[in-house]
């Protein structure tokens, strides 16, 4: 039997809290369950349906190049932006107002990037990866080849 660990960020555990404990338990149960199978037969056989994360996402969030998806998408990279400009400073063993002064900005323009609270331009963002002496690379991947315009 393959065994694998489930790991759950805290806002997984702040939502399973805020659910009444029959939904709650329904839930546990059926990652308990997934974990303990030994292949995807158990599923078939007993004709349970199964969901990739990306179908998940495509229902509760909205499916690739819907607005509401679309948003979702950048303030997740924007937040992962953040954590990674934090991470890097932590690394470098700077504090928020002394990698704001490499770069000529107050502690608390540190602190909002970082947190993503606000928006910041580009520039910024380079300058910020330049003090902490980061490579910045950018990956630009094009969803469909048709663009359309509003009329």
């Amino acid at each position: 039997m393959r065994k694998f660990e489930v790991i759950f960020l805290s806002e997984v555990r702040e939502f399973l809290l805020n659910l009444d404990s029959k939904s709650r338990e329904k839930i546990i149960f059926n990652i308990d369950k997934a974990k303990i199978t030994k292949d995807n037969e158990h599923f078939k056989k007993n004709d349970l349906k199964m969901y990739t994360f990306d179908q998940i996402k495509d229902e509760f969030i909205g499916e690739i190049g819907t607005e509401r998806r679309t948003q979702y998408e950048q303030e997740l990279q924007l937040e992962i932006m953040g954590e990674m400009i934090r991470k890097v400073r932590m690394e470098r063993n700077l504090t928020q107002e002394e990698l704001g002064k490499l770069i000529g900005v107050q502690r608390a323009q540190i602190s909002k990037l970082e947190n993503n609270t606000s928006n910041v331009t580009m520039q910024t963002i380079l300058k910020v990866f330049g003090a902490l002496k980061a490579k910045v690379n950018f990956n630009v991947e094009l969803i469909n080849s048709k663009i359309q315009t509003a009329r």
